[in-house]
């Protein structure tokens, strides 16, 4: 495997790991059987958005690369050719865990030349997959965050978060936090095959509702609209309702992109469980990795006025939003009241 001057996301080496740093480990339990993962010691934790990107943020933070959510039309699967593995399957079981993450942050953080930018988090790959479970990087984060006053946001598919809650509300005392949770659709069938490794919609739900018990706003990424699989207007309503039901407080469809490496994955998907659709996707997706525009707009003023019915909208960039503080007991304040600022 290429460990050394690993080519990052602006397109040079950057040398964020070397060979003698690498420790690779099995777990023989059910939760991780068949996953290997590569413990390495990063060099820089903190990333920048390569200029070209469609993302709304410039920096980011990735503890781990591969995702055992093991979805199959995840635009990050490219990344791992970079390291000599495969995009497919060692996507989804060879994952990658710097483990001195934590730790690098808050060194980086404390730099004079560290502005205190935004910082997104799980925008690669989730930060709260199952890896997390057993390495716990994400509390270390947070708290570097914390400490540094630093705004950050995190998006994710995993119910994990929730152990951190406390921490999420100490941060969000301190700095502009924005929590989301992706769902893109309710389909469990669906789920089943393209999302397999990861915690079903209802569940993702269940989170959102809890954070917004625990006086955390959570929006909803509806993401990825599938088409011809989960955009009927049956589907994206029954979505809608249900994001709405889980107390969201906002909703943002994003439909389906086809990068190089996670086309040739999920065309192969397609193609042994669709393949009346293989021709569609080949029209849809001739000009590029995005649908087309009037597609884009179509999906996305659906799921605006479904929103508009059931009480919910789109997030807004830089939209603050207060943290609903519990009172104690004796009915009084607990603390006082925060703001989120959501993706």
């Amino acid at each position: 495997m290429r460990w050394e001057n690993l080519t990052a996301g602006s397109g040079g080496p950057a040398g964020l790991f070397g060979a003698d740093a690498v420790v690779t480990r099995t777990i023989d339990t059910p939760e991780f059987r068949g996953i290997t993962f590569h413990e390495v010691r990063a060099r820089s934790i903190v990333n920048r958005v390569p200029g070209a990107s469609r993302m709304p943020f410039e920096w980011t933070v990735n503890p781990y690369r591969g995702c055992s959510h093991a979805c199959v039309y995840c635009f990050a699967r490219k990344t791992h050719s970079y390291l000599d593995l495969d995009t497919g399957i060692g996507f989804d079981s060879q994952i990658v865990v710097k483990t001195n993450a934590p730790e690098l942050l808050r060194r980086e953080l404390g730099s004079p030349r560290w502005t205190g930018a935004h910082i997104a988090m799980g925008t690669n790959v989730d930060c709260y997959q199952r890896a997390e479970g057993r390495y716990r990087l994400m509390p270390g984060i947070i708290e570097a965050l914390r400490d540094r006053a630093n705004p950050f946001s995190i998006l994710t598919k995993g119910t994990l978060i929730l152990r951190d809650l406390p921490l999420l509300r100490e941060a969000a005392e301190a700095t502009e936090v924005g929590i989301s949770v992706s769902v893109g659709f309710t389909d469990t069938g669906l789920w089943r095959t393209v999302e397999p490794g990861t915690p079903s919609p209802a569940a993702r739900l269940g989170a959102v509702r809890a954070l917004a018990d625990a006086g955390i706003e959570c929006g909803v990424l509806m993401a990825p609209v599938i088409p011809f699989l989960g955009d009927s207007p049956e589907q994206l309503r029954a979505t809608v309702r249900a994001v709405a039901e889980a107390g969201a407080t906002s909703v943002t469809p994003l439909v389906l992109h086809l990068r190089p490496g996670a086309r040739e994955w999920f065309t192969a998907w397609l193609g042994a469980h669709h393949p009346h659709l293989v021709p569609r996707y080949e029209r849809m997706y001739a000009g590029g990795p995005y649908a087309p525009t009037w597609y884009q707009r179509r999906i996305t003023r659906q799921v605006h006025e479904l929103a508009a019915e059931f009480g919910i909208g789109p997030a807004r960039r830089g939209e603050a939003r207060k943290v609903v503080t519990p009172e104690r007991p004796d009915g009084s304040a607990a603390a006082g009241a925060t703001q989120l600022s959501l993706l």
